[in-house]
């Protein structure tokens, strides 16, 4: 396989926002690459990222002169070797650092975190370097959610004190900002902040130290027979405990948020389904006009730098196609889903239907790998809402009268159900099962647990309010 075919393969991978960073990447390396800035801003599809017809440019330059519907070999790869990720510093320009290489602003733009909140806290206090050098050690064994990962002989056997002292700074480590924090686990996390708000001794502080198993179950009854309470105060004190915050370190997380830029667009017009690529802040791309008139002038250029020319021009003018090829193939297979799946994005998830990567491979003449790829990390904004392509394919699972369902619709079918239960006597798992199999649908309970979990749904006794 060539350097240039493993390039277009890479890009054919990536979503949009990675495309962004690769295109601008491309342009920085390669001197014959230029962006095209007088073009319109809404493009056709068969337009996406071309360069004007121009005169004055050689035929194998217009990159707008590449047949839409041109057959290529692109299509016809398999890629099952090839990792699903790209390096967006990837570039035959010339060599350069991976894309996971740290840069000097990682240094300077990272927000204060947890550490750094409590640390600072710490030069208020009068610590002699002992304390200071073990509150560090409690800190730098703080995990993401602000609990502390280790126990007092650890703390010993790292800063080499007494149980007694590392008892001692560990409390006034507790006793920072924000409330909670240091605590061995959410039951301890609760304990310190109602102790924060002056409620210890109170039936809140009851309920979490002596009671937390009945309260993750939700066993108010049982809860108000234990502590010799009413139902209504127990219900009461549970609105406390529930304002509590039982991770108090996520608020500090330093964790990035990446929001989904989808990929292409699915608008119903007079009644008919169009899709537009999101071509929006993606530059397009030509051919350089000074390069080239420096290849036209080849008997005053000495012969390293012919060929230096040379190279970047057949680099820019592959890696124009490439985006194209990947533009097109994006389409086709947006098209070919939106053929299968047509209900769908009429009716919603409850018309999903069994859908494999053969199915469109086949419809649209492309190996299934390459469906495969093309369909990863890429999202679709639909009438509907914004989905991974990936959603659309979803195995069959049989009915009772002889048909076939998507997995997803009955996905769709069980959170629906679950919504709308009454928390008072939520719906089992066998109970969802029965009303599936009235409904024509053939899934056991297992399968119905499975489903639950994989919606992130919890069991049974969890959902149980009363």
């Amino acid at each position: 396989m060539t350097p240039q075919l493993r390039q277009a393969i890479k890009l054919l991978q990536l979503n949009r926002l990675e495309l962004t960073e690769a295109l601008q990447t491309e342009i920085e390396q390669n001197p014959l690459l230029e962006e095209i800035s007088d073009e319109p801003d809404n493009l056709s599809v068969s337009d996406t990222l071309d360069v004007t017809e121009s005169k004055d440019l050689p035929e194998s330059a217009v990159t707008s002169q590449i047949p839409g519907e041109e057959s290529s070999n692109l299509a016809d790869v398999n890629w099952a070797d090839y990792a699903n990720n790209f390096d967006s510093d990837f570039s035959f320009a010339r060599e350069t650092p991976p894309a996971d290489a740290p840069s000097q602003f990682d240094f300077i733009s990272r927000q204060p975190g947890l550490d750094a909140y409590l640390q600072w806290q710490l030069v208020h206090l009068e610590l002699n370097e002992q304390e200071q050098d073990i509150a560090y050690f409690i800190i730098g064994n703080l995990d993401g959610h602000g609990f502390l990962t280790i126990d007092i002989d650890d703390i010993c056997l790292g800063t080499g004190c007494t149980p007694e002292t590392a008892e001692k700074v560990l409390n006034l480590v507790q006793g920072l900002d924000p409330p909670g924090i240091a605590a061995r686990n959410i039951r301890e996390s609760l304990l310190f902040q109602l102790e924060r708000k002056d409620l210890k001794g109170s039936l809140a502080y009851t309920i979490v130290s002596e009671h937390m198993p009945l309260l993750e179950t939700r066993n108010y009854p049982l809860i108000a027979r234990k502590t010799g309470s009413t139902a209504r105060n127990v219900i009461k004190e549970i609105e406390i405990i529930t304002s509590l915050t039982p991770f108090p370190g996520n608020e500090f997380s330093n964790e990035q948020i990446n929001y989904i830029v989808p990929d292409v667009y699915v608008y119903k017009v007079d009644g008919e389904f169009v899709i537009q690529l999101n071509n929006e802040g993606l530059p397009q791309l030509g051919i350089s006009r000074d390069y080239l008139s420096l290849l036209k002038q080849r008997k005053s250029l000495d012969s390293e730098s012919l060929g230096y020319l040379r190279e970047k021009y057949r680099s820019a003018e592959w890696f124009i196609k490439s985006i194209q090829q990947r533009q097109r193939t994006i389409y086709k297979v947006m098209e070919s889903i939106l053929k299968f799946q047509g209900e769908f994005f009429e009716h919603g998830a409850s018309h999903l239907k069994p859908l494999i990567l053969r199915d469109v491979a086949d419809d649209i003449d492309m190996h299934e790998s390459t469906v495969s790829r093309v369909t990863s990390n890429k999202y679709a904004h639909t009438p509907q809402g914004i989905y991974e392509l990936k959603y659309f394919f979803s195995t069959a699972v049989a009915t009772t009268d002889g048909d076939t369902v998507a997995a997803e619709s009955i996905r769709n079918r069980i959170r629906q159900l679950i919504q709308g239960e009454n928390l008072a006597k939520p719906i089992s798992d066998n109970k969802i099962s029965d009303i599936l199999r009235g409904e024509n649908i053939q899934v056991a309970r297992r399968t119905v647990a499975k489903y639950r979990d994989q919606m992130g749904i919890l069991p049974v006794k969890y959902r149980r309010k009363k």
